[in-house]
């Protein structure tokens, strides 16, 4: 190995410093302290996105969810500024926008998804402006909040794009915390509300569901199911939504508004989707269970990149951290991986400002309640459900996740290798 090789070779290479790529290099290095660990990414700062919520809710002020990427990093890991723009999996090396290639023992891949604002014509023009907001951007989550505070009366729709999208219950909360501060400012009976979702169903996960109904009950929400946003016209405040008609053709609605409250269209990485990584769909594609790569066994993937059938929310991605760096460790060692993810994922949804629905479930949609039903009844809205988001969780996800601990998600080691 020649000197160049070697100065960009490592144990561990992970692309991606979001919530996945630092939180299996600190888990890793809780395993393993000297681990020669490298993580690619070309970011400045770190966002705590789950918080986007609470900021489109009045509740956060941005700045409380975002940190300079130094401040977050692992110390002993080196933070290679760039952005990759090829993966070589035959060779072990990955290639940076720099024009240099890493060279990896096992690579670790965690860059997310990508939000397609320019799927839907007009909206990127429109956002942040003439009543249009969303919370999947920290640039515009505060307008959210302002729209939220400035609308006394007219039309605010909230939409939601076909799945797979990350944190599939933040469309609808950013709508229930509007409506929240509607009723308490005694203005809610002067808008109409409009819930307009491209799916099938409210929510994904049925033991929910009758809780999140009652909540639109209580708002005079207008539910409109199988209704896609495919245009947006900022100026006129008019929103074109595509649906099915009963004699099944693709009709097209255009609905005006005063508020509109956007969830992009979303899907991988044009960096995974070009590369030998991905599915025919285009995403990192990885066993569902111990996350380790179909065909390259010295590649593994974690968070909402992924094609695993879980919720792409940073609870997943904090309960597949430790599976991804155990069996890291396994496979550095020529071990096969016996760490288990169980497709655990985690959607607090807040319902109300001060009450949330804590949705909690595994894989195949099963119930799986990190606390008691006397203490936490996850089904039911509560004010300690409330106060985890708003008060533990940020903590948990700085102090604990990002540190390499491993609060309730223990890895689930199993006796024998699901795949040799």
């Amino acid at each position: 190995m020649n000197s160049t090789m070697q100065n960009n070779h490592h144990e561990v290479v992970i692309v991606g410093a979001g919530a996945g790529g630092l939180a299996v290099a600190a888990s890793l290095l809780k395993r393993q302290p000297g681990l020669n660990i490298a993580v690619v990414d070309p970011s400045m700062e770190h966002s705590y996105q789950p918080g986007w919520t609470l900021v489109g809710g009045g509740v956060f002020k941005r700045e409380q969810t975002r940190r300079p990427m130094a401040s977050v990093v692992p110390s002993k890991v080196k933070h290679y500024q760039q952005a990759v723009v090829a993966f070589q999996p035959d060779l072990h090396t990955i290639e940076m926008d720099c024009g240099e290639h890493l060279h990896y023992g096992v690579l670790v891949v965690a860059p997310g998804l990508k939000l397609n604002w320019d799927a839907i014509p007009g909206l990127q023009e429109t956002l942040g402006k003439n009543g249009v907001a969303s919370n999947y951007a920290w640039d515009y989550a505060p307008y959210t909040w302002q729209n939220v505070q400035q609308l006394k009366k007219g039309k605010a729709i909230f939409t939601q794009p076909p799945m797979p999208i990350k944190c599939a219950g933040a469309p609808q909360k950013a709508m229930y915390l509007a409506c929240s501060e509607w009723l308490s400012k005694g203005v809610l009976p002067d808008i109409e509300v409009e819930f307009c979702n491209a799916g099938g169903v409210l929510f994904g996960v049925a033991d929910y569901v009758p809780a999140l109904e009652s909540y639109i009950k209580k708002y005079g929400i207008d539910l409109n199911l199988g209704q896609n946003l495919v245009a947006v016209d900022g100026e006129n405040k008019i929103a074109t939504f595509e649906t099915v008609s009963e004699q099944g053709e693709k009709v097209r609605v255009e609905k005006e508004f005063d508020m509109l409250h956007v969830c992009p269209p979303q899907g991988p990485l044009d960096v995974i989707k070009d590369s030998p990584l991905s599915d025919d769909a285009g995403w990192f594609d990885v066993h569902p269970d111990t996350l380790q790569h179909k065909q390259y066994k010295d590649v593994f993937g974690l968070g909402d990149g992924t094609n695993t059938p879980n919720a792409k929310t940073a609870a997943a991605v904090r309960a597949q951290a430790p599976v991804v760096a155990e069996n890291v460790l396994s496979v550095l060692v020529n071990q096969p991986p016996r760490a288990i993810y169980d497709g655990y994922g985690s959607c607090p949804l807040t319902v109300e400002r001060g009450k949330i629905v804590l949705a909690e479930f595994a894989y195949g949609g099963k119930i799986k309640p990190s606390f008691p039903k006397w203490f936490i009844d996850g089904t039911q809205p509560s004010y300690l459900a409330w106060l985890l988001k708003e008060k533990s969780l940020p903590w948990v996800y700085w102090q604990g996740m990002l540190k390499g601990h491993e609060w309730l998600v223990t890895p689930t080691i199993s006796s024998k290798p699901p795949r040799q």
